[in-house]
């Protein structure tokens, strides 16, 4: 019989404490990257972890909530548009894993980690590709990054009204788009993205992005311009 949802198979083969780790927020026009650390009890079990893009807004709110009050330690952790634009969006997404391991009440022996790229960690470090959908660790901390910087983006639709942050969060959408090019960017986009460039050039930033158009606007492909 096949896996059904995120277990903690993962976990018991490697030497605990064990946390899974996951980001929020690599590919967004504007605001920071986010990051969190979960360490689980293998007992009880929450039921219903899976990977946060598959949960609704209200399901992950509690989620959350159970994973903090059930959870042996869990951290998040932020990094800037500054550092994203300082250390490229990849490493600043690894500044964000460690600073949310820092953030835990008890520091792990190992980490399981979404994706492909060993992030350099205050522990040792194995990926996992489609991780959320495997180890419930990693499922818990995706689901911890995500509410973090949804609630974050929420706060700072309030500082800079006018662009829609609550409601797409910073990412790819029509409204953002708009408002891109009709007020131009602000302190959180990302000036180095694609979209962001091509508004500041009056063009359309939900264009897509490919070879030929990055030739006609003649401008460096920055790790990163290039994801919605």
């Amino acid at each position: 019989m096949g896996r059904i949802g995120p277990d903690m198979l993962l976990e018991r083969a490697c030497p605990g404490p064990v946390c899974g780790v996951d980001e929020a927020g690599r590919g967004p026009w504007a605001g920071p990257v986010c990051a969190a650390a979960v360490i689980l009890n293998p007992r009880p079990q929450i039921r219903g972890l899976d990977d946060s893009k598959k949960l609704t807004a209200k399901q992950r709110a509690a989620l959350e909530q159970k994973i903090k009050r059930r959870a042996a330690a869990w951290g998040v952790g932020f990094a800037s548009v500054q550092e994203i634009a300082s250390l490229n969006i990849l490493h600043a997404t690894g500044l964000a894993m460690k600073r949310a391991i820092e953030a835990m009440a008890m520091a792990p022996a190992f980490a399981l980690v979404d994706g492909n790229y060993a992030f350099p960690l205050p522990c040792p470090v194995k990926t996992v590709v489609g991780g959320d959908g495997i180890s419930a660790s990693i499922a818990a901390a995706s689901i911890l990054a995500k509410t973090a910087r949804d609630r974050l983006m929420a706060l700072l639709d309030e500082s800079y009204p006018g662009y829609g942050f609550a409601s797409h969060k910073g990412y790819r959408a029509p409204i953002h788009a708009r408002a891109l090019l009709e007020r131009g960017p602000c302190e959180i986009h990302r000036m180095s993205w694609a979209p962001v460039r091509l508004a500041l050039m009056g063009m359309n930033p939900m264009r897509a992005y490919n070879a030929a158009l990055q030739e006609t606007l003649q401008f460096p492909d920055v790790d990163g311009a290039n994801q919605d």
